[in-house]
């Protein structure tokens, strides 16, 4: 096999190291424009990880990075002249330069050929003299830019500026520092790479570099006052520079990673931001992840089809924490006035990687520092804090959100809801939330959609909520009302989720006749008289769960209902009073919310369900999110629970872990009220470090209830935890101990090769 690899950076040289190492007859050519010693930035920092998959692939390259390891345990973070420290936590780096001498040692000791100076030919002329080419060309690929209609590469550009820079001395650890300026706040990343030698990023935002000054500055006057800005940090001492510049953070996508005989890695392929990690990293692992799947599969179409296999849900998971990191970085002006340990916790988990839990493992005293900080009583998780709401007390933060069970017949709960309701009560949660109730037989989503607009369906409700007080004491239970609006008159979920019935079906109604898809029956558009009708409607119903016990009302204006309908201008094109601008858009929303705010009870609270972003161009902002936040407040509300999309069908959510919380965390931060996140929180850890961290104030998990309805009784039973924050029911506590479970082997390394 002839392999060609394009660029000679970490990734490429790794690459070409190993394809040889594991086949001597190969005959592996690197081309690299720049000379052997060019290199840009300073410190490379790779993870225990990264370094067991070089160990066990290749023990020479291993042996040679130990030597040149700096090692260190802590983080700091430095804010408002304070320093918290965190420990535990294990790195290792070695300047980049050396990096680039040792794989060239290695690639020389094994015979690969390095073409220094020297601009590879194109990938079209390679790809037909090559049997493989290798395209590690960094962030800028030529090659991937040459192919883009194959690769279909996505390039987005961020809002922070930095420059790498150097400082001639060792930090003793990790270290972030934020520098509140009178040009807007301004941030150092700094970790040691050498004995006498450390890397320092400066990062700010866009505005707040040009209201610096740097714009105008050359590469040597930007140096001097990044120093200046941070002097008590580098304790007076300078930064040196090598070739650096200013630049915004490129997120690199690609839809295919190869193309015939040709594959990207690295950079080309796809980039993290560096505050979770070295785009290094992501390279050295693609390049043993190629070479494993090389030597695994028959031919070379399946070699590249399992290496893209293999890394893509890896890289897209990195890229995802490096997006959270990222526009925390972006956002941190947010959690300023946060308290000191707390903005520590927040930094330190913002790309959710790492947890409370990890963190309580790595730091301990650290960990109940932040907690006794936040409130928690000794032995207290965060999640077993209670919260108040208006006149409810709630013994934790964990909710059972809302999830609609079709299993209604003409609107009334039966055996069903008590059942699946009461389990949950029982569970520990602090609060359960019932389905969407329809406030009219029009309202409902399907036939068997659970309604509240008759004296049946209200003694059926009520029979609930009398069970979850008497059989699940200090479990609150909330109701939330809803109008399906233009989603309406739909079969159950599962004979076909959104589509619109065959036989049986009612009339639709909604802010403006738009269809929700294509097949969907188009909706009429609402008149005045038929707002103040549905209006009445709601509070009709509200007025009715006051009576059967509800402790919480809340009001459902998101997923494309009808109320939701009005607030996203994707989905009201009304040209009267209640449409265009968003304060027009919020108008019917807010008379619904203040007439049902009137007849229900003072001492309850209400919250309101919004989706902060419809996933979909020209629909709602989190900007507008933030707006719509703030006005429900004005009006009474007392948290907000964040959602997003459903509200149209063409939507493209970015899913993830955890997911939707950064908006519920923009909420609460730049509208200041309580908040309720919701979206793939699937871990009491996950819960934990979002309560602690600040983002949010309640979570509210579904599927994980439907998995196990004692969700909350098992996290704490995991957790060791017997405090007031959950009460296991008398006939259970013989099942409050964990279960023992059979042992687990760790993962074998993935490829490991002889000396």
């Amino acid at each position: 096999m002839r392999v060609a690899v394009i660029g000679g950076g970490p990734g490429g040289l790794y690459a070409a190291a190993l394809l040889k190492r594991l086949d001597p007859d190969r005959e592996i050519t690197v081309w690299e424009r720049n000379a052997p010693d060019d290199t840009f930035g300073f410190g490379v920092v790779l993870s225990d990880e990264t370094l067991g998959g070089i160990e066990h692939a290749d023990p020479v390259v291993y042996a040679a990075l130990q030597d040149d390891f700096v090692r260190w345990d802590d983080i700091d973070i430095v804010h408002r002249g304070v320093r918290h420290t965190s420990g535990g936590h294990g790195f290792a780096a070695l300047g980049r330069r050396r990096m680039l001498e040792i794989l060239h040692e290695r690639c020389h000791s094994l015979g690969v050929e390095l073409r220094f100076r020297a601009e590879a030919p194109p990938a079209a002329e390679l790809m037909t003299a090559y049997d493989l080419v290798v395209a590690a060309d960094g962030v800028h690929s030529l090659t991937r830019g040459a192919y883009a209609e194959v690769f279909g590469p996505a390039v987005e550009e961020h809002r922070c500026r930095y420059i790498w820079l150097a400082a001639d001395f060792a930090f003793d650890a990790f270290r972030f520092e934020i520098a509140e300026t009178e040009h807007g706040v301004m941030q150092l990343h700094g970790y040691p790479y050498a004995a006498d030698a450390s890397t320092v990023i400066i990062e700010m935002r866009e505005e707040v570099w040009r209201t610096a000054g740097f714009a105008d500055l050359d590469e040597q006057e930007s140096v001097e006052r990044c120093a200046k800005f941070f002097a008590d940090t580098l304790g007076g001492r300078p930064l040196r520079s090598n070739k650096s510049a200013w630049t915004t953070f490129r997120t690199v996508v690609n839809d295919r990673w190869s193309h015939r005989n040709l594959v990207l890695l690295g950079d080309a392929a796809h980039t993290a931001h560096f505050s979770i990690g070295s785009g290094t990293k992501l390279a050295v692992e693609d390049a043993l992840a190629l070479a494993a799947c090389l030597e695994e599969q028959p031919g070379l179409e399946r070699a590249l089809a399992a290496y893209e296999e293999e890394r893509r849900p890896v890289v897209a998971s990195t890229q995802r924490a490096a997006r959270a990191s990222l526009e925390w970085f972006e956002d941190l002006d947010r959690y300023l006035d946060q308290p000191v340990r707390q903005f520590a916790f927040n930094l330190l988990t913002r790309s959710r990687r790492v947890t409370h839990d990890n963190l309580r493992l790595r730091d301990p005293r650290f960990t109940t520092a932040v907690e006794r900080e936040f409130g928690c009583p000794p032995g207290t998780p965060p999640m077993f804090t209670p919260f108040r709401l208006r006149g409810l007390r709630l013994r934790n933060r964990v909710v059972v959100s809302p999830m609609d069970m079709y299993s209604a017949v003409d609107g009334v709960p039966g055996d069903f809801h008590l059942v699946h309701l009461g389990a949950r009560a029982l569970g520990g949660a602090g609060l359960v939330m019932t389905e969407m109730v329809c406030v009219s037989p029009e309202g409902r989503i399907t036939p068997g959609c659970a309604g509240l607009y008759s004296h049946q369906q209200a003694q059926a409700w009520r029979r609930i909520t009398n069970f979850v007080h008497q059989q699940a004491p200090g479990t609150a239970i909330g109701i939330q009302l809803g109008h399906s609006g233009r989603k309406g008159s739909t079969k159950l979920m599962w004979e076909g989720m959104d589509e619109p019935l065959e036989d049986g079906d009612w009339p639709l109604v909604a802010a403006s006749p738009i269809p929700y898809k294509p097949r969907s029956r188009t909706p009429r558009g609402l008149s005045r008289a038929q707002l103040t009708d549905l209006r009445e409607q709601f509070v009709a119903a509200a007025w009715r769960a006051a009576r059967c016990g509800f402790d919480l009302l809340e009001l459902h204006c998101a997923h494309g209902y009808l109320l939701s309908g009005f607030l996203s201008p994707l989905t009201n094109r009304r040209t009267d009073a209640y449409g265009g601008s968003l304060t027009k858009r919020l108008r019917f929303p807010l008379e619904v919310f203040d007439a049902v705010r009137a007849v229900w009870p003072e001492e309850r609270p209400m919250t309101v369900r919004i989706s902060a972003t419809d996933w979909a161009e020209g629909g709602t902002t989190g900007d507008e999110a933030v707006e719509i936040a703030r006005a429900f407040a004005a009006h009474g509300a007392d948290a907000i629970d964040v959602s997003t999309g459903q509200v149209v069908a063409d939507e493209e959510p970015e899913y993830g872990r955890s997911y939707q919380t950064p908006y519920a965390d923009r909420i609460r931060h730049e509208a200041g009220l309580p908040v309720i996140a919701v979206g793939a929180i699937s871990s009491w850890d996950d819960v934990n470090s979002l309560i602690l961290a600040g983002r949010t104030d309640l979570c509210a998990l579904a599927r994980p209830h439907l998995y196990d309805p004692h969700w909350t009784l098992h996290a704490a039973a995991e957790q060791g935890y017997e405090g007031p924050g959950v009460a296991w029911p008398m006939p259970y506590r013989a099942g409050s101990r964990r279960p023992q479970t059979g042992r687990t082997d760790a993962p074998k390394p993935r490829l490991t090769l002889g000396t």
